[in-house]
């Protein structure tokens, strides 16, 4: 009997990245690093694991910016939160193209 494998893809692991970082990302450091290295799994090499670790960083940046803009009504308060939230999805790259660059060794 053949068996079959499963390569994955980069559509796939941004997915799954996207989807465990919202779900676990909330635990400090374990969370964005578990969702990086699913994804980098699946991803299949580390090159399409590191491109498919900033697609979830960049949906998240304009997620953020979009809600700040509709929940603030001043705009120097606004561009102030627009910064930190840039500041949080930047702590969140680190950890996914860390988790990313794991994930894609461990297929080698």
């Amino acid at each position: 009997m053949a068996t079959v494998t499963y390569r994955g893809g980069i559509a796939s692991a941004m997915s799954v990245m996207l989807m465990l970082s919202i779900l676990i990302g909330a635990l400090p450091g374990v969370g964005t690093l578990t969702a990086g290295v699913v994804g980098g799994r699946m991803a299949g090499s580390t090159r399409e694991a590191v491109l498919a670790s900033f697609a979830p960083a960049l949906f998240l940046a304009a997620m953020f910016t979009a809600l700040v803009g509709l929940l603030s009504g001043m705009p120097l308060i606004g561009a102030l939160a627009e910064l930190g939230s840039l500041a949080l999805v930047s702590v969140q790259v680190g950890g996914l193209l860390l988790g990313a660059l794991i994930g894609g060794l461990l297929n080698h």
